[in-house]
């Protein structure tokens, strides 16, 4: 396989820890694998092998690229998270997980999951909101599985609760191959508001990602 050149060197991936009822969830976080093993990007992700986070880590892994799973202590017994591959970093909770998943990364995808996906996602969208990071975040709308998500957030901006700046944070597209070109193509925007914060206790917060620019 020919290998493209990326401007990231780790994605972060968010994903359910369940299969999903259709083939294409599964054959989508495939795809998502082969297209980073083909750009030589590495993969963060929550670590475990069960549902669409072992699929996505298999192919990665499979593919000759660097794996890191973010797990919480609790949930390292394999009976819960199955046998993880590549390097797996413990943590004491779930806010150090996400707070090292976005540490470590240079963007985000989400791939179709439940609660724990969810909150993951909107978390890395409202660092970016409010200045934080400014890597990119993206959804992999798996047969429409985000269509829902996406017409509530265009009905809060038309209401007036999101800004249409913020709108623009994510990106989103059916295959793995058109949205990490969305990502590569990416252009942060910062309000007027995020423009003026200053995020110097970052690091020592310990909740929030530790570089403010993906390079």
């Amino acid at each position: 396989m020919e290998e493209t050149k990326s401007r990231f060197k780790r994605i972060c991936v968010f994903c359910g820890s369940s299969s999903g009822k259709k083939a294409s969830y599964q054959e989508a976080a495939v795809e998502l694998g082969k297209e980073l093993v083909e750009r030589r990007i590495d993969l963060v992700y929550g670590g475990g092998s069960v549902g669409l986070m072992g699929l996505v880590s298999q192919a990665v892994h499979d593919g000759g690229r660097h794996v890191l799973g973010v797990i919480p202590r609790t949930l390292m017994p394999t009976v819960i998270t199955g046998e993880s591959v590549g390097e797996v970093r413990a943590v004491s909770d779930m806010h150090q997980r996400k707070a090292e998943m976005a540490r470590q990364a240079d963007a985000f995808i989400a791939l179709p999951g439940g609660y724990g996906t969810l909150e993951e996602l909107l978390e890395v969208i409202t660092w970016a909101q409010l200045g934080i990071h400014r890597k990119p975040v993206g959804l992999l709308n798996v047969d429409g599985y985000y269509n829902s998500l996406l017409s509530f957030i265009d009905k809060a901006v038309d209401e007036g609760f999101i800004s249409p700046t913020a709108r623009r944070i994510i990106l989103s597209a059916p295959t793995a191959k058109q949205l990490v070109r969305q990502l590569e193509e990416y252009v942060p925007e910062c309000d007027e508001i995020a423009s003026k914060l200053v995020w110097d206790e970052v690091d020592k917060l310990n909740f929030v990602p530790g570089s403010r620019v993906a390079t």
